[in-house]
């Protein structure tokens, strides 16, 4: 409400009467909050999740609400929505909603009852992932720090004080969201939620009782009564009431681990964060990894019976605070997402995931007609799958549709192929995948972007835009008035000893001394060099060396209390 009131202030010169048209806006988004949806059920098949008793080939963006203010959610909701989404995605985030145990904090960032309601009165779905580790390069996982203070607790296996704590976490979390109002069932737009998260990575190094744990979560979320599916990622061993979902870069061969569940992939990654002494990848980098990921997603995701795809991040973010999961991520969440860090459309991929989006709706009634496709082999290293409606067994929330859809892939990554189907030949270039609605006409080529590229750069070599960011600078290329005052810069000093140093014997672990309020435990330790040693340094002719046997992160070497080099250890 606020940032649609701002824009109108900031636009009143050059579009007269906008203001008040800004503030009826706003009143119409308050009042009708929460009320886009009819009640109506959520349950699956082994072809597709079913909307209300109807078959539906549904796309989701991933929007981590405290990443953005929520000045800017309705905007990203829009965005998304404009780009082809169906659902929003988001985590639940543990450690901002109960940052001292049993005071609950949902204000700000963290109002997700207000993100859920923007998101359902856009007319979109809402899946939420609510943990309790949700990973996200969020600090911690997510974990609050006091967790493992509790006596006894050990994190994510059988263990009484942990699931004691998880269970009280997630009940508080789906209790909110049913006094809300906000589940499919009571007229909201939750149609989904997720227990845990790529828990399967690790579950072996816990052996039974990783087991136990992973059957103790799935009974615990049942009685919770959502009545809407329940999801586990990356998870071969979900019980069967538990829908088993890929989080890959690519899923095409993934199967769910029971005959009588669809196949959905809850984070198709668009790109990957960004480190401190990391690589930003070129748009023609980009471009490339990003059309041959979509090969992939059409040749063995949409066209191998996939209904439910997860575009992460649609928007990425900022990491606000110290909410930045380690190692050495910045603070920085862009993701290279098809929204960027700002709210701004990144171009090229905002616009070719936006026709893709569209392309794969044209095929929706028949791909949710059949369950399976019909594979046709039409050269070395090109087939076709297709999807043919032998009778009208379903109908979709997009009408009568076409009763054909094929997909043609080339597999070759260097030739363009020429394919004869149904009687019509199609040039298909190198490594691509090629969209026909109604198995005649092409709408949609991986290899071909339409899409407009955009290039952002920074000019900071006028004394106008000095120590501003890129974002400010269009604010006043444009005339917009509205920057905030209180943006600032800080420079840290580095420096040896601070008022916070005491001296003890050994090395501490990090968490027990600095709890949540600092990154960082530097351990220092001085060598002091006396006019001795330098003189029988210089009589025999020899260069002092200092030798490190091993190091945690990152090691700082001062000489005379200045800083002489930095050497770090850090895998990605």
């Amino acid at each position: 409400m606020v940032c649609l009131f701002q824009n109108s202030l900031s636009s009143r010169k050059m579009f007269p009467g906008r203001v008040l048209l800004g503030v009826v806006l706003c009143y119409s988004l308050t009042v009708q909050l929460g009320e886009a949806f009819a009640a109506f059920n959520v349950s699956y098949d082994r072809r597709a999740l079913l909307i209300d008793g109807k078959r539906r080939m549904l796309i989701s963006a991933s929007i981590h609400y405290p990443r953005a203010t929520p000045q800017m959610w309705s905007d990203l909701i829009a965005k998304s929505k404009e780009g082809g989404a169906d659902v929003i995605q988001t985590y639940v985030f543990w450690n901002g909603h109960e940052p001292v145990r049993g005071q609950y904090n949902f204000e700000g960032r963290y109002d997700i009852v207000k993100f859920v309601k923007l998101v359902g009165s856009s007319g979109l779905y809402l899946h939420l992932r609510v943990g309790p580790y949700v990973c996200a390069e969020w600090n911690f996982g997510g974990f609050p720090v006091w967790l493992r203070d509790i006596p006894g607790i050990e994190f994510r296996t059988d263990n009484a004080p942990f699931k004691d704590e998880t269970q009280r976490f997630v009940k508080k979390i789906v209790d909110l969201m049913r006094d809300e109002m906000l589940f499919s069932w009571q007229g909201g737009p939750i149609i989904m939620l997720q227990i845990e998260n790529e828990y399967g990575n690790i579950e072996r190094s816990f052996g039974w009782r990783g087991k136990d744990y992973v059957k103790w979560a799935a009974r615990m979320v049942l009685e919770l009564d959502a009545r809407v599916p329940w999801v586990m990622c990356r998870q071969d061993d979900a019980p069967d009431n538990i829908i088993n979902a890929c989080n890959e870069f690519y899923c095409h061969d993934f199967r769910p681990n029971s005959a009588n569940q669809p196949k959905l992939w809850t984070e198709d990654w668009t790109a990957w964060v960004e480190y401190f002494e990391g690589i930003q990848l070129g748009v023609g980098e980009f471009l490339g990894d990003l059309l041959r990921t979509l090969h992939l997603l059409l040749r063995g995701f949409f066209n191998m019976e996939g209904a439910f795809i997860i575009i992460i991040c649609y928007f990425g973010g900022t990491n606000f605070g110290r909410s930045s999961g380690g190692p050495f991520k910045i603070t920085s969440y862009d993701y290279d997402a098809p929204i960027d860090e700002y709210g701004l459309l990144n171009q090229p991929k905002w616009g070719h995931l936006k026709d893709l989006h569209a392309a794969i709706k044209l095929c929706e009634p028949a791909l949710v007609a059949v369950d399976s496709p019909q594979y046709i082999k039409l050269g070395p290293m090109q087939e076709a799958h297709v999807y043919r409606e032998k009778e009208s067994l379903y109908s979709t929330q997009s009408g009568n549709g076409s009763s054909c859809s094929a997909f043609l892939a080339n597999f070759d990554e260097r030739k363009t192929a020429s394919v004869t189907f149904l009687g019509h030949v199609y040039k298909l270039p190198p490594w691509s995948v090629s969209i026909l609605p109604d198995c005649r006409t092409t709408v949609f080529n991986t290899a071909k972007v339409g899409a407009q590229t955009s290039v952002k750069t920074v000019q900071s070599s006028s004394p106008l835009f000095h120590n501003i960011s890129v974002t400010q600078q269009s604010m006043v290329h444009n005339k917009i008035s509205y920057i905030p005052k209180t943006w600032m810069t800080q420079k840290e000093p580095v420096s040896v000893w601070s008022e916070n140093n005491f001296t003890i014997q050994g090395i501490l672990e990090h968490l027990n001394v600095t709890k949540d309020h600092s990154d960082y435990l530097w351990h220092f330790t001085r060598i002091n060099v006396s006019a001795e040693d330098i003189s029988f340094w210089e009589e025999n002719q020899v260069s002092p060396t200092l030798s490190i046997d091993s190091m945690r992160d990152i090691l700082c070497i001062f000489v005379n209390g200045q800083l002489i080099g930095i050497s770090s250890d850090i895998s990605y």
